[in-house]
């Protein structure tokens, strides 16, 4: 394929769905992301377009927001590995809420087999993947229904917040970065968001790469506000996502990365991807219940091994006290 075709294709799967990674532009084109990147950049020089960390979006991008079939075909399988680890943050009978977007339906659709969990929407998407779960129990918001992705906002939506109190929220969003956090296109949309944070005692964000660094017009939650982000691992040669996950880090942000096939993670710093680390989870220090030498365990048997010499040595001095009487 010429130059000419490449891009002019580019250009149309940019029109059609608004944004697209260039891991899913290389792949259609069948081309490296290298080439891919020349392309965009030269479409972006005649104002064809607009870069982003990780992909491309029409010009204007900072205040337009793609509607959901646009964003259901974004970055699949990064969603589905992203919410392959979130749902392992939850446990049995916990209260959560869970916003709307299309990483965090993935996310419901694992949900389901959390036996005694309580989700709490705004996103019709999330309440349909939990319907049929028989126990899990659904509470939707109030509100107004947003049909570009499906999502009840407005003032009904955030009153019916107030006074709530689960463990976590999972939210998403259009954009992330260190400096401001988790954004979106959309008013109304970050307000309720903004309401979901205020009810839940940790924050937890899902967000691909392609997000990472990109900064839209309303700010969610900010950066000192995320317990922990669930991300994908950027590709080797995405310099930028990787620093802005470093940046994250260094604000105590912590960072779970799903990698090729299964995720690994950390907390202020570890995790960050550096070339293609091996997938771990988070799990505590084996060990960390056992008794050494010195603990309370070997002090009692101490003392009685003691007591018991004691009681050896008193009988063996009566006994010769008594032979000797005789």
């Amino acid at each position: 394929m010429f130059a000419a075709e490449r891009r002019q294709l580019i250009l149309e799967m940019v029109r059609a769905n608004g944004a697209v990674s260039l891991r899913e532009l290389a792949r259609v084109v069948q081309t490296s992301e290298v080439t891919v990147r020349r392309d965009v950049r030269a479409l972006e020089a005649e104002g064809l377009l607009d870069r982003r960390h990780g992909g491309a979006v029409l010009p204007g991008g900072f205040t337009r927001e793609s509607g959901f079939p646009q964003k259901s075909h974004l970055a699949t399988a990064e969603k589905t590995a992203i919410a392959d680890l979130a749902a392992g943050l939850v446990e049995e009978g916990e209260a959560i809420v869970v916003g709307a977007g299309t990483t965090t339906q993935e996310l419901a659709r694992r949900l389901a087999r959390v036996p005694g969990l309580t989700v709490v929407t705004n996103s019709l998407l999330v309440a349909q993947a939990l319907a049929h779960a028989n126990r899990v129990e659904v509470v939707m918001t109030g509100g107004t229904l947003r049909g570009s992705n499906y999502a009840l906002v407005g003032s009904g939506a955030e009153q019916s917040l107030q006074g709530l109190r689960v463990t976590r929220a999972f939210l998403s969003g259009s954009g992330l970065t260190a400096e401001r956090g988790l954004s979106t296109s959309n008013m109304l949309s970050a307000s309720v968001d903004r309401a979901l944070v205020q009810a839940a005692a940790e924050v937890v964000v899902l967000a691909d790469h392609t997000k990472l660094g990109t900064d839209t017009m309303f700010q969610t939650v900010p950066t000192d506000v995320i317990t922990r982000l669930v991300t994908d691992e950027p590709p080797p040669h995405d310099e930028r996502a990787a620093t802005e996950l470093q940046a994250l880090a260094d604000q105590g942000v912590q960072i779970t990365v799903a990698g090729p096939g299964a995720g690994a993670s950390g907390s202020a710093g570890e995790g960050v991807p550096t070339g293609r680390p091996q997938p771990r989870r988070d799990m505590p220090l084996p060990g960390q219940r056992r008794q050494h030498p010195g603990g309370p365990g070997s002090q009692l048997r101490s003392a009685a091994s003691i007591a018991e010499q004691q009681a050896q040595s008193s009988g063996e001095r009566a006994r010769v006290a008594d032979m000797r009487r005789r």
